[in-house]
């Protein structure tokens, strides 16, 4: 059980946490401030250790952010059995791994922040399928420039150049699914899928950005 030099401990290095965090979505203070109904002061406060996080404070900042609350305090380790998946940060994205073991299918959860604008296209071998979870993202693949909104999918074979991020209005959460060559999915119902006779099969709608100009 942690002590209570742990707690505070843990308390008082939140601020660097939340400031971090703040800058990797690119919110402002006033952004935020309207999200939580925190005032700006507090958040400021909050962020500068000037003002010791309240329990209260750190669920309307864990909601907002959509993270665990133990990652805003960097919570001591309590001997928790279950797995524990901490995100990190890849190529300017926050991403949390969603599978713990190596090799197969890997799945993560990425925050794309909003400066994240910068296009680099790669491409190396598998196959990987992106769900839109909120926010905007813009993908850059084969020769196309699509922008998907919440709720729509796209899946390509990442040997060809491709590249996906911020559209610059909004971060952007994620859902990845990475497939290596050779892995195979195995889809297994239990009986045949009956069309709905009144909801139409839903449609995957594809939208290109506009153009940037070059420069």
């Amino acid at each position: 059980m942690a002590g209570v030099a742990e707690v505070v401990a843990a308390l008082e290095g939140a601020a660097p946490r939340l400031k971090r965090l703040r800058a990797q979505r690119g919110a402002t203070l006033a952004d935020l401030s309207a999200r939580t109904g925190i005032s700006k002061s507090t958040l400021s406060r909050l962020e500068n250790g000037q003002r010791r996080p309240t329990l209260e404070l750190l669920l309307a900042l864990s909601l907002t952010y959509r993270v665990p609350l133990d990652d805003l305090v960097g919570a001591p380790e309590v001997g928790d059995p279950r797995i524990r998946l901490k995100p990190g940060q890849v190529k300017g994205r926050t991403v949390v791994p969603l599978t713990a073991q190596p090799g197969g299918v890997q799945a993560w959860k990425i925050v794309v922040p909003v400066t994240k604008i910068d296009a680099v296209l790669r491409s190396h071998e598998g196959h990987e399928w992106l769900y839109v979870l909120s926010g905007r993202l813009r993908l850059l693949l084969d020769g196309e420039d699509l922008v998907l909104s919440p709720g729509e999918i796209a899946e390509f074979d990442t040997s060809v150049p491709h590249w996906f991020g911020s559209t610059g209005d909004e971060p952007a959460e994620l859902l990845s699914i990475f497939r290596r060559p050779g892995e195979r999915m195995v889809v297994r119902t239990t009986r045949a899928a009956v069309p709905d006779p009144i909801r139409p099969a839903p449609t995957r709608t594809r939208r290109r950005a506009p153009r940037r100009p070059a420069g």
